[in-house]
């Protein structure tokens, strides 16, 4: 391991889908911000001839020590796809086993101190299924890769000005609602607030949203306020976190005062997001103690191969995980020298 900083490692994806195009175009942005520039990871042979279309060469790595250089993708090398499995556009059980291989390589490297965090480009939740993996998403597979609970792990989706986490996500809305108790609203957003102290918001204000319309209103709409969001908002304030709520999303997302939102379900949290920010949203894994985010769109099957897909989402959850990686770096090192 040399004594070059860490880097952020950017898995390449499904690499049937425009993930490898996303991730060398990252590296190709990259080349004006070194402190930017990831390294990545998956299948070289996957990688080297985007690469080659972008006018970069193709450098190996065991880490992310490796200081970055012009026109050089650096590549943590993951044998995975096999060639013939490479098919971009073709959902496939290879890829997804594929995308999988390549997140576990680089949560390997992060636990041994050779990365600032990680960032994965699109993946298929079809094609990891198909793989024989149970997959619902990356909070779930990175909470059993680095032994954690899964109902200590959360998304946060960044973007538009809005941060918002998700107390619970893949799953259906019969399902999500029958686990919803105040010590899971508790966990999720005690896991924001840790996330938001790490980006540099020493004491946020977190608005709860209510489970029911109006958030009930005072048990017209049902109970389940009275009993789940209402018991988590207060012990939130007991435990001196600026919390307020149960309000209905649809009223508490116009208050412009609140850091960041806890979403009761999938689409409470991913509508206002992805309605403002589009694709170029960041989805945060918070809870499992590693840096890490992917983007808020998918594997982009139709237009795989053919040179179009946007970068932009990607270039900025690894300038949001680096930044992150950088500001905590920060913090330790005036801990140790004040």
């Amino acid at each position: 391991m040399s004594g070059s900083p860490p880097r952020v490692l950017l898995t390449i994806g499904d690499p049937n889908g425009i993930g490898p195009e996303l991730a060398v175009k990252a590296v190709v942005a990259a080349q004006e911000h070194p402190a930017f520039n990831p390294v990545l990871v998956g299948d070289r042979h996957v990688v080297e001839p985007l690469a080659r279309q972008a006018g970069m060469t193709v450098r190996e790595t065991v880490d992310g020590h490796r200081a970055p250089i012009a026109d050089v993708v650096d590549v943590l090398p993951v044998d995975s796809l096999p060639a013939g499995a490479f098919a971009p556009g073709r959902v496939s059980a290879e890829a997804g086993q594929a995308t999988v291989a390549y997140l576990e390589r680089a949560v390997r490297c992060l636990q041994g101190g050779g990365a600032r965090g990680i960032v994965a480009c699109p993946h298929s939740e079809t094609a990891i299924n198909a793989a024989g993996i149970s997959f619902a998403g990356y909070p779930r597979l990175l909470a059993e890769l680095v032994g954690a609970r899964s109902d200590e792990v959360f998304l946060m989706l960044v973007g538009a000005g809005l941060r918002i986490v998700h107390a619970t996500l893949h799953e259906s809305l019969k399902d999500a609602l029958g686990r919803l108790t105040p010590e899971l609203v508790h966990r999720a957003a005690h896991a924001l607030v840790r996330a938001l102290q790490e980006q540099g918001i020493p004491s946020p204000r977190i608005g709860v949203f209510g489970i029911n319309p109006h958030a009930g209103e005072g048990g017209l709409f049902g109970d389940e306020d009275l009993r789940v969001t209402a018991p988590a908002v207060e012990r939130l304030r007991a435990a001196g976190i600026d919390a307020s709520g149960p309000v209905g999303a649809d009223l508490m997302l116009g208050d412009t005062g609140f850091d960041a939102f806890v979403a009761m379900y999938h689409d409470q949290g991913h509508i206002p997001v992805k309605l403002l920010a589009g694709r170029s949203a960041a989805a945060m894994t918070i809870g499992a103690g590693v840096r890490f985010s992917s983007v808020g769109h998918g594997a982009g099957f139709d237009i795989a191969g053919m040179g179009t897909a946007d970068a932009d989402a990607v270039v900025a959850a690894v300038r949001l995980v680096g930044a992150t990686a950088t500001r905590l770096q920060s913090h330790v090192t005036a801990g140790v020298t004040s």
